[in-house]
């Protein structure tokens, strides 16, 4: 199958906000390959033994993306950084669940080297990661969602650059400025002010 443009997917994603379900039903297909590289590329994050299947991870994300009523689909791009964050939401809930199952946990130290490398990520080092993206987040949304977009989306910064509305060179600055931020809060060298 050819790789669907990004206008037939951005009018797909208009039809389906105006209430269209055929839209929805002729959009999965143009999208399911790119939902599923981003489901591979968060579960080779994680622990060999997880017990969340790619597949399952997919499914999950199409169960709450079907779910959005209220969302102004822009394009291509953004429909994928929503995505990504639902897949990340599934991930950070099924880590809670299974700390709380084993009754452990508490405070982990994570090395970020760099974010963007595929890294082997237990859940409570993705819990750790999780907290301190909400913390960047509060301090500063865009760098937050820059980070979410690039590390758990696998957006490009042309693309990321489109959904947030601002410059490629101002995603990359700020993809710089949250590595080196999220690097010291998980390291537990103090936070850095916004």
């Amino acid at each position: 199958m050819a790789t669907p443009s990004p206008d037939d997917v951005t009018q797909l994603l208009v039809e389906w906000r105006n209430g269209s379900r055929s839209a929805l039903d002729r959009l999965i297909p143009l999208v399911e390959r790119e939902l599923r590289r981003l489901a591979r590329s968060y579960m080779r994050r994680e622990r060999a033994d997880h017990t969340l299947q790619t597949t399952a991870l997919v499914n999950e994300a199409y169960m709450l993306l079907v779910k959005q009523r209220n969302v102004q689909w822009q394009n291509r791009a953004h429909f994928f950084a929503i995505a990504a964050q639902l897949m990340r939401r599934v991930l950070i809930d099924h880590a809670k669940s299974h700390r709380r199952a084993k009754r452990g946990g508490g405070a982990i130290k994570v090395s970020l080297e760099d974010i963007a490398a595929p890294i082997s990520t237990r859940s409570e080092e993705l819990l750790a990661l999780d907290a301190a993206l909400n913390k960047l987040a509060a301090i500063d949304a865009r760098k937050g969602r820059v980070v979410e977009m690039r590390y758990f989306g696998g957006l490009s910064f042309e693309e990321a650059a489109e959904v947030l509305e601002v410059s490629p060179n101002t995603v990359m600055r700020d993809w710089r400025m949250a590595r080196a931020w999220l690097e010291r809060e998980i390291s537990g060298g103090g936070s850095l002010e916004a």
